[in-house]
């Protein structure tokens, strides 16, 4: 008989980018918890990345890496620094985003810019950084934080809709492309969850339609996220790649 499947992430060296508050640093909270080696996360805050990382350190082996990932050389720093203190990038996450939410008209050049080089340009190139690490180990887990964005329609979203909807189709191109070496990614699309990304963006109407809208009746919490981040990049989805789980309180579930 087989063994169990194993959740644990021990000796696993993780990176987090976007992991200093939110989805992201509730992740990183998880791989800790989960038995993780050492857990990085990236952020552009200092002073929240440091608060960030006191909190974590008391989980386990915590540490923090201030980076701008919307630019270039900023990511490839981060992720030569990471490697060359740690050693290796066992499981990366790409939680980084932003958004602005108003009418399609009224986007401007510097909206684009701004949503799409954070959402999905930053998330490319750290696939791509990480991933040319994890190609010549052999062996690598990429977990990527999509939305229910890309699943569906979304007035007053649509330059984060792109964006988010680009990174689904990253994922199952690199999925695709690197499964034969060793190398898996996946992606999470959140349903609603108050963080920072969304908590004043968000109208009281728009919230109230958004709890309406979710089989659930509620707002998901960031921890309930975390069970999928930490199988994704487990052994026990050692078969599983270009998947995109749906932790949305039935949201993409439900019709009428």
């Amino acid at each position: 008989m087989n063994p169990p499947p194993s959740f644990s992430l021990e000796n696993k060296i993780a990176l987090v980018i976007g992991g200093s508050s939110g989805i992201g640093k509730a992740i990183a909270a998880g791989y800790l918890q989960a038995g993780a080696q050492a857990v990085v996360v990236a952020g552009r805050n200092p002073d929240k990345l440091d608060a960030a990382v006191a909190e974590l350190k008391t989980l386990g082996a915590a540490f923090g890496q201030a980076a701008d990932v919307g630019n270039f050389a900023a990511l490839r720093g981060l992720v030569a620094d990471v490697l060359a203190t740690h050693g290796r990038i066992d499981v990366l996450v790409n939680s980084q985003g932003v958004t602005v939410i108003k009418p399609a008209l009224e986007f401007s050049p510097a909206d684009w810019d701004t949503i799409v080089d954070t959402d999905v340009k930053s998330v490319f190139f750290a696939c791509a950084e990480v991933g040319r690490h994890m190609l010549a180990r052999g062996s690598g887990a990429i977990v990527n934080i999509a939305s229910l964005a890309a699943h569906r329609g979304w007035p007053g979203s649509a330059l984060y809709a792109v964006a988010k909807a680009g990174v689904l189709s990253l994922t199952q191109s690199l999925a695709a492309e690197w499964a034969a070496q060793g190398v898996r990614v996946n992606a999470i699309s959140p349903g609603f969850f108050m963080t920072d990304l969304n908590r004043d963006k968000m109208s009281a109407a728009r919230k109230a339609l958004a709890v309406a809208r979710t089989p659930a009746g509620r707002f998901g919490d960031v921890h309930e996220l975390v069970g999928a981040a930490v199988y994704l990049a487990s052994p026990a989805a050692g078969f599983v790649t270009g998947a995109t789980l749906a932790v949305d309180g039935g949201f993409l579930a439900a019709g009428l």
